[in-house]
C-alpha cells in the first residue's frame, strides 16, 4: 500500500470507523487486529469477509454473541513452558481461560442445523476439558493454590494448621495470665516473619524471655517470640518450606501439561481472536443499522439512502448516489456547509468499509466495486512548516493522484481548482478531470465553478449533482440530487448571516450578466423541481392513504362476506335437514301405502297413488336443486356494472376464471379460459371487478415518475379508451400541465359516437384548474379535439 493511499484512508476517516469496530471487540488481541484492518483488493477475499459478517449477524439474532472476555495471548507463556520453564498461577489461569472460551464457543455453535461460512472456525476449535479443569481445580486465584492440588500439599497444610493451633494455645496461656497483663501492649497473638509473637511494651521488653522479630513504627511496641514457642515455630517454618516446594512441583507439572498441548492451545487462541473480530463486525453492523452490499468488479457504484457512519444516524440525512453506470464522473455543486464534502467522504468511506469486510449503512440494493485504491484530496492541506499555500498543498497531492490513478482507482476531489484565480482554476480543474478520465478512473469532485457545471452538461459520461438548498428557509437540506447542477447561494447565505443588504446588492451588480442569467435559470429549475417534488410526495401520500383505506374496506368486506357465507351455510344446512326429514317421512308414508294396497287388493287405486308419489318426489328434487343453486351464488355482491369485452369473469359451474372476448347478439358471452374457448349464458358467469384498468394504472404510475421532468407535454391522445379509462388519465395530465404552468392543452378524443367527447367536456367543466375550453377549429382537429385554457 502506497503512502498516498494510506493518506487518503486517513482523510476519509477509516481509522475512526475501525476504532468503533475495536470497541465492539472483547479481547485485547481482537481490538488490535480491528484497528489494523486494511482494505482488500481481491473480490473473493472481500466476499468471504462480507459473508462472514452476515453469518455472524444471523447467529447474534438467533442466540446472541459468544463470550470472548477471558481470551488472552498465551503464546509467550506456552513457549517458555515448552522450553521447560515453570509458569506462575496467573499464566496458567490465562491458559485455562483460553481453553474454557474455546469450549464455550464450541457449545455455542452446536445445535444449528443450517450451515454457515463460520462452521470451519467452530470445527477447528479443540476443547481440552481435562487440562482446563486440572488447572482450575489446582489454582484458586493468582495468589492461592488449592489444597486439592495434590494429596501431599493437603497433608502439609493439615500439619501446618495443627502446629499453628498448638502454638496459639501455648501463647494464649501467656497473654491471658495476670502476671503478663501489665507488660503486654495488647492481649493478642500475631505473626511476624512467619513466626507467632506477642506485642510487648518497650519498657517491659526484658521481662519476657524470647526473640525480638519486629518493632512498631513508633518504637513503643516490641514483637517478641517467647522462648517456649521457638521450637514450635521452627517446625512451622519447615512445613512452610515443604509447602513451597510442593507448590513449585505442582506448577511445574501443570506447565508441562500445558506445553504438551501448546499447538492446539495456540490454534484455539488464534481462532477465538478471529471469531471475536468477525462478531465485532456483526455488532457494528447492528449498531449502524447496516447491510451487506453487493461486491462487483465492473467499476460501478450505487448507494441507496447511504449515511456517513460517523454522523449520528438520527440526524444524518441519507443520500442516494451512483457512479460508473451512465457516467464515470460526478460533479457535485451547491452551497457551503451543504453536504458536498460529506457526500464525497461517504462515497469513499463506504467503499473502503466494504473492502474491509464491514457492512455499510445504506438500504438494500446498494453495491460497490472493488478498487485497487481510493485516492482522495479532501480538506485543508496548508502547511506553514513546508511553506505551502492551500492551493500548492492541494496541487502537490493532486499531482501524485493523477500520476498513479488507474482504471481500478476511485478518485475524489474536494473543491478542485480552488485557492487560485477562478478562470485558471476552473480550466485547470477540467483538464485534471479529463486526464483522470483518460486513465479510466472513476471520479467524484466538488466545486463552485459554473464552468464545471457547463462542462458536465456538455460532456458525455459526466453528470452534474447538487446538494439541495431550500430557497424558502435559506438553509441546506443536505439531500443529493443527481443530474441537477446546484447554486452556491453565497448571497442568500451571507444575507441570512447578517451581511448588510447594501453590500449584497453591490456585489450582485458586479457579477457578469451571463453568470446571473445562468444562476437564475438554475434557481428557476430548482424552484420548479421542488414544487413538483412536493406535489409528487403529496400524491404519494394520498396513494398510500388510499391503499390503506382500500385494505380496510377489503378486510371489512371479507368479514361481512364471511359472516354472510356462514349464515347462508347454516340456512342451507337447516333447509337440507328439513328436506331430508320430509323425504324420510314421505318414504315412511309410501311404505305404509304399499302395505295397505297389498291388504286391500284390487279395490285400491294404484294409478292415482303412484302419480301422487311421483309428484311429491319431483317437488323434493326441485327444492334440492334450488338449494344447490343458492350454494353457488351465496355471499356474492351484485356487480356494479355490466360485463364488457376484456373483463375477467368466473365460471360458476367450474369455479375457474376466463376472459370475455366477445358478446353475442343473444346476450351470451364468448370466453377464453387458457387455450379453451367456450360460450356461456349471463347466469353462468360472475364479473370479477377491478378498481382500475392496468393500462390506466400504468399511465398514472409513469406520470408520477415523470413529475421530476422540467417540461410537461401539452397534448393528450385519449382515442381508443373508454370514458372510465380516459378520465383518470385526463386528471393526471391536467395536474402535470398545471404544475408546469402551461397556458393551454390540447385533448384528442376523436369524433366517433361522441360519448368520449361528452365525458371529457363534462369533466373539464368540473375541473378547477381549467379556465375555459372550446372545440378545435379547422387545422386543430375540429370536433375531434378539445382545447382547454388553464387557470
Amino acid at each position: 500500500m502506497t503512502e498516498l493511499y494510506e493518506k487518503s484512508i486517513r482523510k476519509l476517516e477509516l481509522p475512526n470507523v475501525l476504532e468503533l469496530l475495536a470497541e465492539q471487540a472483547v479481547s485485547d488481541s481482537a481490538k488490535e487486529r480491528c484497528r489494523a484492518l486494511l482494505p482488500l483488493a481481491d473480490l473473493d477475499d472481500i466476499r468471504i469477509l462480507q459473508s462472514q459478517t452476515s453469518a455472524a449477524c444471523k447467529l447474534i439474532s438467533l442466540k446472541g454473541s459468544p463470550s470472548f472476555g477471558a481470551v488472552r495471548d498465551v503464546s509467550t507463556s506456552l513457549e517458555r513452558a515448552d522450553r521447560g520453564g515453570s509458569l506462575n498461577p496467573s499464566e496458567l489461569l490465562q491458559i485455562a481461560s483460553v481453553l474454557r472460551a474455546a469450549r464455550g464457543v464450541q457449545d455455542y455453535a452446536t445445535g444449528e442445523n443450517t450451515a454457515s461460512v463460520l462452521d470451519p472456525y467452530f470445527r477447528a476449535l479443540t476443547a481440552n476439558k481435562y487440562l482446563e479443569e486440572k488447572i482450575g481445580n489446582a489454582i484458586i486465584s493468582e495468589e492461592e493454590i488449592a489444597d486439592a492440588a495434590s494429596p501431599e500439599l493437603a497433608d502439609i497444610r493439615r500439619h501446618i494448621r495443627q502446629q499453628s493451633a498448638r502454638i496459639r494455645e501455648s501463647l494464649q496461656k501467656i497473654i491471658s495470665s495476670p502476671a503478663y497483663a501489665k507488660i503486654l501492649q495488647e492481649p493478642i497473638v500475631t505473626i511476624r516473619a512467619d513466626r507467632f509473637v506477642v506485642p510487648v511494651k518497650k519498657e517491659y521488653k526484658n521481662e519476657i524471655q524470647g526473640l525480638v522479630h519486629d518493632v512498631s513504627s513508633s518504637g513503643g511496641t516490641y514483637f517478641i517470640e517467647p522462648i517456649q514457642a521457638v521450637n514450635a515455630n521452627n517446625t512451622i517454618r519447615e512445613l512452610f518450606a515443604d509447602e513451597r516446594k510442593e507448590i513449585e512441583r505442582i506448577l511445574a507439572e501443570l506447565s508441562a501439561d500445558a506445553a504438551a498441548y501448546r499447538e492446539p492451545i495456540d490454534r484455539n487462541f488464534g481462532l477465538l481472536v478471529e471469531l471475536d473480530k468477525i462478531f465485532a463486525r456483526a455488532k457494528l453492523s447492528f449498531l449502524m443499522d447496516a447491510m451487506e452490499p453487493e461486491i462487483r468488479t465492473d467499476g460501478r457504484l450505487e448507494l441507496h439512502r447511504a449515511r456517513h457512519p460517523l454522523i449520528d444516524k438520527t440526524t444524518c440525512v441519507p443520500i442516494s448516489v451512483e457512479l460508473g453506470k451512465d457516467f464515470d464522473t460526478l460533479i457535485i455543486t451547491g452551497p457551503n456547509t451543504g453536504g458536498k464534502t460529506v457526500t464525497l467522504k461517504t462515497i469513499g468511506l463506504l467503499t473502503l468499509m466494504a473492502e474491509c469486510g464491514l457492512h455499510i449503512p445504506a438500504d438494500h440494493g446498494s453495491y460497490v466495486s472493488v478498487f485497487d485504491s481510493v485516492l482522495a484530496d479532501i480538506g485543508d492541506e496548508q502547511s506553514i512548516e513546508q511553506s505551502l499555500s492551500t492551493f500548492s498543498a492541494h496541487m502537490r497531492n493532486i499531482v501524485q493522484i493523477v500520476d498513479v490513478c488507474t482504471p481500478e482507482s476511485l478518485v475524489l476531489f474536494d473543491e478542485l481548482g480552488a485557492g487560485t484565480d477562478p478562470a485558471e482554476g476552473a480550466a485547470l480543474a477540467v483538464a485534471l478531470i479529463e486526464s483522470c478520465r483518460e486513465r479510466g478512473a472513476k471520479i467524484a469532485a466538488t466545486t463552485h465553478y459554473a464552468e464545471l457545471k457547463i462542462y458536465a452538461m456538455r460532456t458525455a459520461g459526466v453528470s452534474n449533482a447538487s446538494c439541495e438548498f431550500d430557497v424558502e428557509t435559506l438553509r441546506p437540506t443536505y439531500r443529493l440530487l443527481i443530474g441537477i447542477p446546484g447554486k452556491s447561494n453565497a448571497f442568500a447565505i451571507s444575507e441570512r448571516l447578517g451581511l448588510p443588504k447594501a453590500i449584497i446588492d453591490k456585489a450582485r451588480g458586479m457579477v457578469d450578466q451571463n453568470d446571473v442569467d445562468f444562476e437564475e435559470v438554475l434557481s428557476a429549475l430548482e424552484a420548479q423541481r421542488q414544487q413538483m417534488e412536493k406535489a409528487r410526495l403529496e400524491a404519494e401520500a394520498l396513494r398510500v392513504e388510499t391503499e390503506k383505506q382500500k385494505e380496510k374496506s377489503e378486510a371489512y368486506y371479507e368479514q361481512v362476506r364471511a359472516e354472510r357465507e356462514k349464515a347462508a351455510i347454516a340456512a342451507r344446512k337447516e333447509a337440507q335437514n328439513i328436506i331430508d326429514e320430509a323425504r324420510r317421512t314421505a318414504d315412511e308414508v309410501y311404505a305404509e301405502l304399499k302395505k295397505l294396497r297389498k291388504e286391500m287388493g284390487d279395490t285400491f287405486d294404484a294409478t292415482g297413488s303412484n302419480q301422487r308419489q311421483s309428484e311429491l318426489r319431483r317437488k323434493l328434487n326441485e327444492a334440492e336443486e334450488k338449494l344447490a343453486e343458492q350454494k353457488k351464488t351465496a355471499g356474492r355482491p351484485k356487480p356494479s356494472r355490466e360485463i364488457r369485452v376484456g373483463d375477467t369473469v368466473e365460471l360458476l359451474k367450474f369455479g375457474t376464471k376466463a376472459s370475455v372476448i366477445a358478446i353475442n347478439k343473444d346476450g351470451s358471452y364468448e370466453l377464453q379460459a387458457g387455450i379453451m374457448k367456450m360460450t356461456a349464458k349471463p347466469d353462468e358467469v360472475y364479473l370479477i371487478e377491478q378498481t382500475m384498468q392496468p393500462s390506466v394504472r400504468k399511465y398514472i404510475e409513469q406520470s408520477n415518475r415523470e413529475l421530476r421532468s422540467v417540461a410537461a407535454v401539452p397534448e393528450l391522445d385519449l382515442r381508443g379508451m373508454t370514458a372510465d379509462e380516459a378520465l383518470p388519465v385526463l386528471d393526471v395530465f391536467l395536474d402535470n400541465a398545471f404544475l408546469a404552468n402551461l397556458p393551454s392543452v390540447r385533448i384528442i378524443h376523436g369524433k366517433g359516437t361522441g360519448a368520449l367527447r361528452t365525458a371529457v367536456r363534462d369533466h373539464l367543466r368540473r375541473c378547477k384548474s381549467v379556465k375555459r375550453f372550446r372545440p378545435g377549429v379547422y387545422g386543430e382537429g375540429e370536433d375531434g379535439v378539445t382545447v382547454a385554457e388553464l387557470a
